[in-house]
Parts: structure tokens; sequence; C-alpha cells
């Protein structure tokens, strides 16, 4: 005689995908796969499609955001040291000077000399670029890195 056990069924959530995925091959090396798992798996992903998702949608949002007409958003990360000539005055007055750009500022307090920044800024991506630029090269600013992307492909 046969024992059945009885599993309840957990509701199922089901997804509605409006897209039509495509499946495709890739020939790729053992190792340069092997670097590839190790990766995906250092930086959390649970599958190749995912990560290989990911590396298609940042080659297609780098190469849109080379045309400096192209409507972007992004992060300014800036460290300075306040004490420096009228860099506080210069920084705020570029920052007047592009309220457009400018969505918002987080500034934080270092240690007594320095201080980190982060400026959200949205528009034309060569307008943000060259502002970041500007902020970049003022004296007593000690790094700086602009990160841009886009809201949709």
């Amino acid at each position: 005689m046969k024992k059945f056990i009885f599993v309840p069924l957990l509701p199922v959530k089901r997804v509605i995908m409006t897209e039509k995925i495509t499946r495709f091959g890739v020939s790729i090396e053992p190792n340069l796969l092997k670097k590839f798992d190790q990766l995906n798996k250092k930086e959390g992903y649970n599958n190749r499609s995912e990560a290989i998702r990911d590396l298609i949608r940042k080659s297609l949002i780098s190469e849109k955001t080379k045309n400096p007409e192209e409507e972007t958003i992004g992060t300014l990360t800036i460290i300075y040291d306040h004490h420096v000539g009228s860099l506080t005055d210069r920084l705020l007055d570029l920052q007047h000077d592009h309220t457009k750009e400018i969505l918002v500022t987080t500034h934080v307090h270092i240690d007594h000399h320095n201080c980190l920044e982060v400026i959200v800024l949205k528009g034309k991506h060569g307008n943000i670029k060259k502002l970041a630029d500007n902020i970049k090269a003022l004296k007593g600013i000690k790094n700086g890195e602009l990160v841009t992307t886009k809201s949709g492909l």
C-alpha cells in the first residue's frame, strides 16, 4: 500500500510579463565564463541572464549619454576642504547659477576641515557634465565623480 503525504499548497503569485523574452546562445571561453560567474556571485546575481541584461543596459546608457543633448540624471559626489579660500562661496554661486539642473544637494561634515556633498542633477548631458567639470576644477575640491544614467532606454 502506498503512503501519501499531504503538502498544503502555498499561494502562487502569478507574474504577467508585458514583454516577450528572447533566448539566445552565447559562445564563451571556459576561463572567461568562470570569471564572469565568480563576479556575478560576488555581486549577488542569481543568474547569468540578469547580469548580461545589466551589462547591455549599461552599454546602451553609456552610448546614449555620449550625446550632449541627451536628457540624463546623475549625481556628482565631491569631497572638499571648506577652509580653502572662498571655495564655499564659489561652490554656492555655481549651484545658484544652475538651479535648473540641480534638483537637490546633500551636505555631510566629515571632520573639522572636510565635507562631502552629493549633488543630484537632471538635464542635458552636456550641461550636466560641464557643470560637474567646473565644480571639480575648483581649488579645494579634493575628489569628485559624476555618475549619470537614464530612467528609460
